[in-house]
């Protein structure tokens, strides 16, 4: 299995009357696995629908644990839980375990996860 690292970012603006007071950034180092072959597992993401009688983390974990196997098989799988602007969660899978949680009631969509690089040029359209 080849290994690969990337740092993911996130950008915290504090916005004050259309000006921008405050800027943060939290970079973290995570390393992400590239399947060698097909049978390997890798990092998919899949969207859910919105619970509405339980925890959206709880729904997720045992969505994941009835592919998996238990509630602690799906702790270690799971990589993050989406609660806001989607519903859904990211986890290592194989090709087998993709197919039967796409089947999963409440399951809408898994897709590989993808890391892309983002460019910027120079100049004064990304000065503040």
């Amino acid at each position: 299995m080849n290994k690969q690292f990337f740092l993911l970012f996130t950008l915290f603006f504090l916005i004050t009357n259309n000006n921008i007071i405050s800027c943060s950034c939290v970079s973290i180092m995570a390393e992400s696995s590239v399947p060698s072959s097909t049978g390997e597992a890798a990092v998919h993401i899949i969207y859910t629908e919105k619970p509405t009688d339980q925890e959206p983390e709880a729904y997720h974990l045992k969505t994941l644990a009835s592919v998996l196997g238990s509630e602690d098989a799906a702790k270690e799988a799971l990589l993050y839980s989406y609660k806001n602007a989607a519903s859904g969660f990211s986890a290592k899978l194989t090709p087998e375990q993709v197919s039967q949680i796409s089947a999963q009631p409440g399951v809408l969509q898994v897709v590989p996860s993808r890391t892309v690089q983002l460019h910027s040029g120079h100049g004064n359209k990304h000065h503040m």
